[in-house]
């Protein structure tokens, strides 16, 4: 069942649990991995975070924008051995499937037939959220904590402010098992790990 007709059973009054999509009622101590990437009909971008299901409300044209600009130039920029990609589920854990902005990956995992919906977290090189109203104590505090958790080494926060796009780098730091901060840019993005890369972030108000 999709999530359009649960919302139409919703409105009219008749809840029948039995005939409610499966995600609506979670299991107990919440869904694992295994379940969620088995699950159809959930609404698009839906992440697994701590076994729950959260789902995100419309992007705005910023938020768009700026992965468009994002994933274009960290495709463009990579070396051979890694593609850029976006939008796609990273397996982290039992109970972590979240869905960065952006990504980069192995070219292995980027060409390979299966898994054809998700990667693996070994699989990543980078991962790059871009903030929206219902997505900041998420992205500031809960995804990163679990992308290091699964030994990404590589995290870009991006925030808009006044019409300005800022990225904020962080990179693992073993001894405190934390990301440590290692830059914040505005207007201009350059930065020589994961690979050298250089973005023009006021593009991002120039795109169409």
């Amino acid at each position: 069942m999709s999530a359009q007709s649960a919302e139409a059973i919703a409105e009219s009054g008749h809840m029948d649990a039995a005939s409610l999509p499966d995600w609506v009622i979670p299991p107990p101590g919440g869904f694992t991995a295994e379940i969620f990437l088995r699950m159809r009909d959930l609404p698009r971008h839906t992440e697994l975070i701590d076994g729950s299901l959260v789902f995100v409300s419309p992007q705005r044209k910023w938020h768009v924008r700026v992965i468009n600009l994002l994933r274009d130039e960290l495709a463009r920029q990579a070396p051979e051995s890694l593609c850029a990609d976006r939008e796609m589920t990273v397996k982290l854990g039992e109970r972590q499937a979240p869905e960065p902005d952006v990504l980069v990956v192995s070219a292995e995992a980027y060409e390979r037939d299966e898994p054809s919906t998700y990667y693996l977290a070994d699989d990543v090189v980078l991962v790059v959220e871009a903030v929206s109203p219902d997505s900041e104590i998420r992205d500031r505090e809960i995804k990163p904590r679990r992308y290091g958790e699964a030994g990404i080494k590589h995290y870009w926060r991006v925030e808009e402010d006044a019409g300005r796009t800022i990225v904020y780098v962080y990179e693992f730091e073993p001894a405190g098992a934390a990301y440590a901060l290692t830059g914040i840019h505005h207007d201009q993005l350059k930065v020589t790990v994961p690979f050298d890369i250089e973005i023009d972030l006021t593009a991002v108000r120039k795109r169409r």
